[in-house]
């Protein structure tokens, strides 16, 4: 559901002028830092380019894939692709495959498995997957707020069994206010990482931040 009904949504009902709107939360840097200097990247599911082109600025080549043209429309300095990240083979390694966006998060365990199979599948021997997760102990309610003055996220929704939540968010950025969801994820905590991981030929390296919701991992030996 977008509140704000103006503009293109995306087919998982993301609602680009919203991306678009969003700030940078310094994440192209923590990927830089983790990996070789000019290595090259394939980004999974890259948005409108929020942070490929930070990515391209930091001295990367990036291959930048996403299923929504409407999306792709928008990213520059970077080679596009169009298509959906569990059928991509493009018969190329990378130094870097990127999957950000909590994908490894989805409640699918059968579609968690084919995204890290392509990670794992474009990954150079010496190359690093850089992943984003929920942190173990994220568990939002009903109600919560988070953000600050230039984006604020309310959770409208938030229905909890065990580790699986649904959940529906409300993004506000000035006077502009749009709803995405309702969407399920798993919190998968680091063993239930390193497990998926594992079953996709990946192997856990280390935590790229402190709150650990950014991930480094390697083709298994």
């Amino acid at each position: 559901m977008v509140v704000d009904p103006a503009g293109a949504v995306a087919p998982d009902g993301s609602p680009v002028e919203l991306y678009l709107r969003l700030p940078s939360f310094g994440e192209p840097e923590i990927v830089h830092g983790a990996i070789r200097p000019g290595a090259s990247i394939l980004e999974l599911g890259c948005g409108v380019g929020r942070m490929t082109h930070e990515l391209v600025r930091l001295g990367h080549p990036v291959t930048a894939v996403d299923e929504s043209p409407e999306m792709l429309a928008h990213v520059r300095d970077a080679e596009t692709l169009r298509a959906r990240i569990e059928d991509l083979d493009l018969e190329r390694e990378f130094g870097c495959v990127l999957l950000a966006s909590h994908f490894v998060n989805t409640a699918d365990s059968d579609e968690r498995r084919r995204l890290l199979d392509v990670c794992a599948r474009h990954l150079a021997p010496d190359g690093l997957a850089v992943i984003e997760a929920y942190a173990e102990d994220w568990h939002p309610v009903a109600g919560d707020v988070a953000g600050g003055e230039d984006l604020q996220i309310r959770y409208l929704r938030a229905d909890w069994e065990g580790s699986v939540v649904t959940a529906e968010i409300e993004y506000r950025i000035g006077s502009r206010r749009w709803a995405q969801g309702p969407f399920t994820a798993e919190v998968l905590g680091e063993a239930g990482l390193a497990a998926s991981l594992e079953a996709a030929g990946l192997t856990f390296d280390e935590w790229l931040d402190d709150r650990h919701t950014w991930l480094a991992a390697r083709r298994a030996a």
